[in-house]
């Protein structure tokens, strides 16, 4: 969602509220695209404070669809958003106070870029289902949360192997 701030840039003191929705149904991150479920409203508020300072501040929650690490298995996880950032205001563009690029061109906001950065600052490094998730059998791939497998389970440390043919030809003797 775009929206045009031209006129809260310009006038000092201005205050503007909004209300956005999420114009994707779907993140791209990290090669693949992940659902966004159970999207809230996005209240936004904008603040020009004068002094060439502009303070965006706003708020949503939503969960987002994203598999276990371990077995797959698709898990909700909610993301609760919360933004303030202040941006100085220069002559021909919007610089955020850690000099950063802004979501901001030419006088309108870009809420999707606003809101998706702030995802990727809160996205997890590791998505478990549950905490003792057992994950998929690396042989036949079943799913060790739902049955066991009957998969030799033996795991043999490759610069050993060899050592294992020598103890078979001793038990044939």
């Amino acid at each position: 969602m775009i929206i045009d701030i031209s006129k809260i840039i310009l006038t000092k003191d201005k205050t503007q509220q909004y209300a956005c929705s999420l114009s994707s149904d779907s993140i791209d991150y990290m090669h693949g695209s992940f659902p966004i479920n159970n999207s809230k409203p996005f209240e936004l508020s904008i603040v020009n404070e004068g002094g060439k300072n502009l303070t965006i501040r706003g708020n949503t929650g939503l969960d987002i669809t994203i598999p276990c690490d371990r077995c797959l298995t698709d898990v909700d996880v909610p993301f609760d958003i919360v933004i303030d950032k202040t941006l100085r205001i220069s002559d021909d563009l919007l610089i955020s106070d850690d000099g950063e690029m802004t979501y901001i061109n030419e006088g309108k906001l870009d809420v999707d870029r606003l809101l998706f950065d702030e995802i990727l600052v809160d996205w997890p490094s590791k998505v478990l289902c549950r905490h003792d998730c057992e994950g998929i059998c690396p042989k036949c791939g079943a799913n060790l949360n739902i049955a066991p497998c009957d998969c030799d389970k033996s795991v043999i440390d490759p610069r050993m192997a060899k050592f294992q043919d020598v103890f078979k030809e001793f038990k044939e003797v």
